[in-house]
């Protein structure tokens, strides 16, 4: 048994959590990729791998393993690549979450010059607004808006971006313009929450010292970002997004800020990655283009 193809394998099939998909991806014959897993499993002792007719979990065992497969190949990788300064010589898969409106606004308009740059690299981006489990779900690096919780993950703060209150001029005709934050008892928001089903906190503003909320109306909430600007353009209500993703709409008149001296506080971003010793080359270029692209957005 190639002990180093056979965590390949496994890597691939723990990520994708399918044998099928996992064989396609490596262009090997599924019934080769189970065999080697078989083997790779009586080597070490142990189930790497619950096996059901719908899908491939790891076990607890196959969790640690997995990620000191993914620590030994990414450090094997950057022996390869040790003496190579050739940008065309980095080559292998990324895979990458963000949110929607981070994806469709910031990062995919300058993707191609990146992908110029490195055309070995192939990438896998994931875009949800759902708070993905970078380390089970094999991500390499994820970008996330708003406040971290204390996950064990390293995290590298990018900035913060200006947030703003917009609403359509078809809800501003219908309802009138808010001046104060009294007026917003008369108005409705677009709500937005990651959780349905979850009470929305209402409007939110900084007052200089610390956030506040204003309960207000509204029939609409959300769990997407895209979702959520689009319902703001249908007139359904107010909404609070970052500046620089609202910028085009406000330009064409299609939506406009209210309550400007009410904003909330500036949204953080961040760039999070697992915590491990050696970063594949391939990683670390695609953080460090990540930072500097985000730089012309944040503040």
């Amino acid at each position: 048994m190639d002990k180093i193809h056979a965590m390949q394998v496994f890597v691939r099939v723990a990520e994708l959590q399918s044998f099928t998909r996992a064989a396609d991806s490596l262009g090997l014959p599924k019934g080769s990729l189970s065999r080697q897993l078989q083997a790779l499993e009586n080597s070490m002792g142990t189930r790497l791998l619950h096996r059901t007719t719908r899908r491939v979990q790891l076990t607890q065992d196959g969790l640690v393993y997995y990620e000191r497969c993914r620590d030994v190949l990414a450090t094997l990788e950057e022996m390869d690549s040790l003496f190579q300064h050739d940008p065309t010589t980095l080559s292998g898969r990324l895979r990458v979450d963000m949110s929607v409106s981070l994806a469709s606004n910031f990062i995919l308009p300058l993707l191609p010059q990146f992908l110029q740059q490195y055309p070995g690299i192939e990438l896998e981006l994931s875009s949800s607004d759902r708070r993905v489990d970078v380390i089970r779900e094999g991500f390499d690096c994820v970008i996330r808006g708003g406040t971290l919780g204390d996950s064990g993950l390293i995290a590298r703060p990018l900035g913060k971006m200006t947030q703003i209150n917009c609403a359509s001029p078809d809800y501003l005709e219908r309802f009138g313009t808010p001046q104060t934050l009294d007026d917003l008892g008369q108005h409705a928001m677009v709500h937005y929450s990651q959780q349905l089903g979850v009470h929305p906190q209402g409007f939110e503003y900084w007052d200089g010292k610390t956030t506040r909320f204003i309960q207000t109306g509204g029939a609409v909430t959300v769990n997407n970002t895209v979702t959520y600007q689009s319902a703001c353009l249908s007139g359904l209500g107010i909404i609070q997004a970052p500046l620089a993703g609202m910028k085009a709409s406000l330009a064409n008149k299609t939506l406009v800020e209210v309550l400007p001296h009410f904003r909330a506080e500036p949204m953080p971003i961040s760039l999070i990655y697992p915590h491990r010793r050696n970063l594949a080359r391939r990683v670390h270029v695609f953080m460090e283009w990540i930072t500097q692209t985000m730089k012309k957005y944040v503040t």
